[in-house]
């Protein structure tokens, strides 16, 4: 798949990030969490919303890999490994080398079922 990137600038800072490398974005408060498929995290000033929109933007046609999971996240859906939504867990890796473990509502991670087997 080709390199998709985000360019986003923050008070003192310039980020390049692939987007294939972003495991999930993560809403805190007014900033955004991003967390990479190398363990890299990096937080901008920017909400979750607007992140949305920027990520939908540059993937255009592939933008269906990023969905909104609840209130708090955007998640690659490359990278979902489990849900357990009994548990209320989901497993993100690349089978190589990242593992993050988010806990969801049963609702988010329901409709992350649903959304993925469409």
């Amino acid at each position: 798949m080709d390199a998709s990137y985000l360019y986003l600038n923050s008070h003192n800072e310039l980020f390049r990030i692939n987007l294939m490398d972003v495991v999930y974005f993560e809403a805190a408060g007014n900033y955004t969490e991003i967390n990479l498929v190398n363990g890299a995290k990096s937080l901008v000033c920017m909400n979750l919303a607007k992140m949305h929109r920027l990520v939908q933007m540059a993937l255009k046609d592939k933008a269906r890999l990023f969905p909104r999971i609840g209130k708090s996240y955007l998640v690659n859906i490359s990278y979902v490994y489990h849900i357990n939504v009994s548990q209320q867990k989901l497993q993100l890796t690349d089978q190589k080398t990242c593992m993050y473990e988010v806990s969801l509502s049963k609702e988010a991670l329901k409709g992350l079922k649903e959304y993925i087997m469409q």
